[in-house]
């Protein structure tokens, strides 16, 4: 078999940067938007760094499953939640993040190291190193499939990832500073 290596001309697909989202509403708009595709596409994990808040960027989708890169300022903000109906991975690409459920702590991971969240898993996060956390958070179903009441807080009602008790806050980005680059 003849096997050779494909330049960037000879490729049908080109890897493309994808801006962050602004809100929780515009993460569920671009996943239901990139879920109709019904051909391969290639994305670029590249985010702008963070000095406060979060980003969120929609790399990646199918009716299935979703592809998403966060990026957390340290100290990171997050709230106890669970997703009724969609498991969810986490890989940790840069920084360290600790990891709690309803008992408490959980786990303390770091670069090139992952958790796995089964629906209806109740979880949070923070960020715990000096630099920004960056992390590949892959889950199946869409956001789509889920339906609005899929993101629960801990009295099993709708949790509202973009409010002050989910900890958030302005986000301030780092000039110049990326990962992925």
């Amino acid at each position: 078999m003849n096997h050779r290596t494909m330049s960037h001309a000879d490729a049908r697909l080109s890897a493309e940067f994808v801006a962050p989202t602004t809100s929780y509403q515009d993460i569920r708009a671009q996943q239901i938007a990139k879920a109709e595709a019904t051909r391969p596409t290639a994305f670029k994990v590249r985010a702008q760094l963070l000095e406060q808040g979060r980003s969120e960027t929609v790399l990646a989708a199918s009716p299935h499953l979703s592809v998403r890169l966060k990026v957390y300022a340290s100290g990171g903000e997050n709230a106890l939640h669970a997703h009724a109906t969609e498991d969810h991975t986490f890989v940790i690409l840069q920084g360290e993040a600790e990891f709690f459920d309803d008992e408490g702590p959980l786990a303390l991971l770091g670069k090139n190291e992952g958790i796995m969240i089964p629906h209806g898993s109740y979880y949070r996060f923070n960020a715990t190193s000096e630099e920004p956390l960056v992390m590949l958070r892959v889950g199946s179903p869409n956001e789509a499939a889920q339906g609005r009441e899929g993101r629960l807080n801990v009295h099993g009602s709708f949790a509202d990832a973009d409010s002050k008790d989910n900890k958030t806050v302005e986000r301030i980005y780092r000039d110049g500073a990326f990962y992925g680059d």
